[in-house]
């Protein structure tokens, strides 16, 4: 029996191979390792951002063993400005675990990717499409708004409904496993610069022939809508800036240095404190801090 991609899926992946951005995880000779610490600092974080600190952490890190053998307060440095740093533990602990459980290698199964720390669904399927190129649903955000638009002809995908959002995907990869792999690249490819939340591009899109959302109208989404989180003023903004703090200081550093970097006294000790249960940073015997991972006996 001879299986035929969709047309959709196969006019995406055309777009693709001739459109696709060139990013440094995409390069020939990309491993399964760089695919798999691309999917951690990609969770939530622009790609301008994430290119530069990809390219050196692979020149320092070209093995899970090699990140394995670094200490956490290396790797949180080496984290710098990418924002959610415990994702830096958690690759920091998959790492250790491929390293020592896995004879360095990353798996390429889904359901062993996701018994390693840190990896979930998401990240797990993408290992095995982006890094292996087997035929493995992807769905984040971009992939359910094209898949909603183009064939639900919905304005948006509205709340994830995990099963069917996978079945929705599954439905439109072909059998080989190499062609469904491109296919997953595409979808998420064109939900993030052609079909786009705001303004989506739809004459330059590949499948504008087959979109359901064209062909009733582009009727507005009048769903239901996750709120934006801001950023200013948050516990988060807090942590980053005591983080920067201790990833510049060479020696440990006195309370008074991190008071100064927040002037609400409350929230800033809150997230202080949040920061030693994460293990981000530390506190030595006469009651300053440092990095996560920097203490003596700490474990690396």
């Amino acid at each position: 029996m001879t299986c035929v991609t969709p047309p959709l899926a196969g006019r995406a992946a055309d777009w693709f191979r001739a459109q696709a951005r060139d990013l440094p995880w995409r390069r020939p000779g990309t491993t399964p390792w760089g695919v798999l610490v691309s999917e951690f600092m990609l969770q939530q974080t622009p790609v301008a951002r994430v290119a530069p600190v990809w390219e050196r952490w692979m020149a320092e890190w070209p093995t899970p063993s090699a990140l394995a053998a670094a200490s956490r307060a290396d790797v949180l440095r080496a984290w710098g400005k990418l924002g959610y740093p415990r994702r830096a533990m958690r690759l920091h602990a998959a790492a250790e675990a491929i390293a020592t459980e896995h004879g360095d290698r990353v798996p390429s199964d889904v359901d062993v990717l996701e018994s390693l720390p840190g990896i979930g669904s998401y990240t797990a399927r993408a290992v095995a499409a982006f890094g292996y190129g087997r035929r493995a649903p992807v769905v984040d955000t971009n992939v359910r708004r094209v898949v909603a638009r183009a064939v639900h002809g919905a304005g948006d995908a509205g709340p994830a409904r995990t099963k069917a959002d996978l079945a929705d995907v599954d439905a439109l990869l072909p059998e080989s496993d190499a062609e469904a792999a491109v296919v997953s690249a595409a979808l998420m490819e064109l939900g993030a610069v052609v079909c786009t939340a705001r303004t989506p591009h739809c004459t330059l899109c590949p499948v504008h022939a087959d979109c359901a959302w064209v062909a009733a109208g582009c009727p507005e989404y009048t769903g239901p809508r996750r709120p934006v989180q801001g950023f200013a003023g948050t516990d988060r903004q807090v942590r980053g800036k005591l983080l920067d703090v201790l990833r510049a200081a060479e020696d440990p550093v006195e309370k008074p240095a991190l008071d100064a970097v927040w002037s609400d006294g409350p929230q800033r000790d809150r997230c202080l404190d949040s920061l030693l249960v994460d293990g981000l940073a530390e506190q030595t015997t006469d009651g300053r801090f440092v990095l996560g991972g920097t203490m003596p006996g700490a474990r690396d």
